[in-house]
């Protein structure tokens, strides 16, 4: 069996994240409807909407001033987060993956969805040296072990001032996200908190 099929069939099911995007796959049928509705088949990447990460990052770019902003979305997965962040107003997303099956989804994610500022890239936070003070808001969904030994290429490649938009960790992660924060010149605002995951939101000013 293709369970990853099964799985998508079965367990993905529609999703209205803030009460404004709907999530949905190209083969559900449904009656919901939202403000911005983006169709997501995710093969083998990570980023249907379910997971309280990727719900909480949606939620925070529907909450900040995103219309007209240079967004980085590191970690893109299915491409969810930037698909958003474009259908919401964003002048141009950036997507990096190191999983060539990500880069590939999101690309066809991207075209599904009628997006056409949308830059996939596939590498690491080492493609970041070729965006230096470029971005206004840049979004990371990815775990503690990646976020606290790139943040400090995070921020080099940000705007002055620009919002930074951290998940993929544990509450008892925060103090050491924090910390490493603080060290490159980040200011922590607030946080979500879902199931014991955490989606934080810091400032570089």
């Amino acid at each position: 069996k293709n369970w990853n099929e099964e799985w998508e069939k079965n367990y993905f099911q529609p999703i209205v994240i803030g009460e404004q995007c709907l999530i949905k796959s190209s083969f559900h049928k449904t009656d919901l409807k939202a403000k911005y509705e983006i169709i997501i088949d995710p093969k083998m990447s990570f980023g249907t909407g379910h997971h309280e990460t990727t719900s909480m990052m949606a939620e925070y770019i529907l909450e900040i001033d995103i219309k007209d902003k240079t967004v980085m979305d590191m970690g893109t997965g299915t491409g969810i987060l930037g698909i958003l962040a474009s259908m919401i107003g964003c002048t141009k997303i950036v997507g990096i993956d190191n999983d060539s099956w990500c880069y590939e989804n999101a690309e066809e994610n991207t075209e599904k969805n009628n997006i056409n500022n949308f830059e996939m890239i596939l590498g690491d936070a080492g493609m970041l040296k070729s965006y230096p003070n470029t971005f206004d808001v840049f979004i990371a969904n990815i775990n503690r072990h990646i976020l606290l030994a790139d943040i400090k290429y995070y921020v080099k490649s940000m705007k002055n001032p620009s919002i930074l938009l951290l998940s993929g960790f544990y509450l008892e992660d925060l103090v050491d996200i924090e910390a490493e924060c603080t060290k490159h010149g980040l200011k922590f605002i607030d946080k979500k908190i879902k199931k014991n995951w955490v989606c934080a939101k810091f400032e570089l000013a």
